[in-house]
């Protein structure tokens, strides 16, 4: 996560931004992911759909975790860029909420639908800002996130039949109380910590590598050699 002072947020918005970046975190998508989908094979017997939106977004979550891993144990990111990682809440938040809004809104028309899609899209893309505001990722980490989700949503809709059918009251009245109301009561999401754990165990490093340690080593790169006045030759991998 990037460090920077306690008064980076603006102090008027930081409410806002803290609240809206709850809606990436993978301890309330997907349990509402998991209701929607049952519902979908269940009732509306779109078990195929189900199971498309269920590998989208396992998809996008390994690759997801595989970068913040890769970093976290063995320092491979790109100072550059200032990326050590995918973020989970962009990537979450655009794999989920899109198709979300689609199941919530079967039973009305074809516009209503396409209007909730992209309203889901569009905060999806407010949730990866929010990332961006509250000083947890860089621009590049959380453009990455919100690229994967957004692909993984279009990619269950481009193959969704059409659909029309009755909803059950309390499946779009639920799905809508718990966006308004679980990033309000939600416990602290601990995904950060668990991650630090697991690269810890695989790389059995015992501290993770960090931001400040990847720019330092570009920094270092880009240092005069003695008695030279150019910068010394990069290493290869300085630059990861």
């Amino acid at each position: 996560m990037l460090v920077v002072p306690p008064d980076a947020v603006s102090p008027s918005l930081a409410p806002f931004w803290h609240l809206i970046t709850r809606l990436g975190e993978a301890q309330i998508l997907l349990p509402l992911v998991g209701a929607a989908a049952a519902w979908l094979w269940l009732a509306a017997e779109q078990g195929r759909l189900a199971l498309r939106w269920g590998l989208a977004i396992g998809l996008a979550a390994l690759l997801t975790t595989l970068s913040k891993l890769a970093f976290m144990g063995w320092g491979l990111g790109s100072a550059r860029w200032d990326f050590t990682g995918i973020s989970g809440h962009a990537m979450f938040a655009g794999a989920c909420l899109p198709v979300l809004a689609w199941v919530g809104l079967l039973a009305r028309g074809d516009r209503a639908r396409r209007v909730a899609v992209v309203g889901g899209f569009l905060l999806a893309a407010l949730v990866a800002w929010s990332r961006l505001e509250v000083r947890a990722h860089s621009p590049s980490e959380a453009l990455a996130g919100a690229l994967l989700g957004g692909l993984a949503s279009a990619w269950v809709l481009w193959g969704a039949p059409t659909l029309r059918l009755a909803l059950p009251l309390w499946l779009p009245a639920g799905l809508a109380a718990a966006v308004l109301l679980l990033p309000l009561s939600a416990p602290r999401s601990r995904s950060h910590e668990l991650m630090m754990e697991l690269s810890r165990q695989l790389s059995g490093r015992q501290q993770v590598y960090t931001r400040h340690e990847l720019h330092r080593r570009l920094n270092a790169a880009a240092l005069p050699v003695p008695g030279t006045t150019g910068p010394a030759r990069s290493h290869p991998r300085s630059a990861r």
